[in-house]
């Protein structure tokens, strides 16, 4: 672990896949289900310190993932955030948003705007299981079994 960073030591949020560069988190985010996080394993803290060949192969991850919301999550919109301001070290947001969820339009981590509808909410933490067998078979056939089995 690098200092402090909450990205170089186990949390909260579920391994969907790791590999020996990357892995892949279900982040514990109660308002937006299937919020997932793609974390590079190495403490680096810019896209450009990686090489062409990984940022390539970083963001065709993102972009599966991304997939995987649309298809089964179905929201309205895939928000895509690589910020690093409090954590420098690599990291992706795929957030599915809805036109009804706490702060749509704005960001995630603005102020809310309205107490999400708790049946949606409950109706949609319901394909979380679908969601990570699908980030989970979709990421062991285009990259191999997960190291962590």
């Amino acid at each position: 672990m690098v200092g402090n960073c909450v990205f170089c030591a186990p949390g909260r949020d579920e391994p969907v896949y790791v590999s020996g560069k990357w892995r892949v988190l279900l982040v514990d985010e109660p308002d937006y289900p299937g919020f997932c996080r793609v974390v590079w394993n190495d403490h680096v803290a810019e896209m450009t310190d990686l090489s062409e060949a990984d940022r390539v192969e970083v963001m065709n991850v993102v972009w599966l993932v991304e997939k995987c919301i649309r298809d089964v999550m179905q929201p309205d919109k895939v928000n895509l955030a690589s910020l690093g301001n409090v954590v420098p070290h690599i990291h992706w947001h795929v957030i599915p948003r809805y036109v009804n969820d706490r702060s749509f339009p704005d960001s995630v981590w603005s102020v809310a705007k309205r107490e999400p509808d708790q049946k949606e909410t409950m109706f949609r933490k319901g394909k979380i299981p679908e969601l990570r067998k699908m980030l989970s078979d979709v990421l062991n056939e285009q990259y191999g079994l997960s190291l962590q089995r």
